[in-house]
């Protein structure tokens, strides 16, 4: 489904309608982390990033990059979750400080939205382990803008 931004509130999207927004809209290499919707609310959406070799960096921790990844696609889904469905949007600006190593474990990549408006959004990501939730892996912010 695609909408037009409109900052109504929505429901939030079952997980499975946010996993077709996975499947259909990102990048191959961004489907390639393995993604998968969690939950999706009114103004946020947890998707868990499964633990990979493949996404690990020397030493055995998760690569940045995939966090970085994760956040910024968890922000998509958070959008497009208060909207009732997917609308054009594209990141202007994203930040990340990371606080600890992952190491064997998947990640809960939280996006929370803290202003929807009718040109940018604004969004707080987590991203924790499943058995210690609030002690983050890494924390970041996104700013979307929607087109036209």
């Amino acid at each position: 489904m695609t909408t037009s931004p409109n900052p109504a509130p929505s429901k939030g999207l079952e997980p499975a309608e946010g996993d077709v927004i996975l499947a259909e809209r990102f990048a191959p290499w961004v489907q390639a982390l393995g993604l998968s919707v969690v939950e999706a609310g009114s103004r946020h959406a947890v998707l868990r990033l499964p633990w990979s070799d493949q996404l690990a960096r020397d030493g055995g921790g998760l690569s940045g990059q995939a966090m970085m990844a994760a956040a910024d696609t968890a922000t998509v889904v958070a959008i497009s979750s208060a909207l009732g469905g997917f609308a054009p949007m594209t990141t202007v600006q994203q930040s990340i400080t990371f606080q600890r190593a992952a190491r064997d474990t998947d990640l809960l990549v939280t996006a929370r939205l803290t202003k929807l408006g009718r040109r940018i959004a604004f969004a707080e990501i987590t991203l924790a382990t499943p058995d210690a939730p609030d002690d983050p892996v890494a924390h970041a912010t996104t700013v979307y803008a929607f087109p036209g």
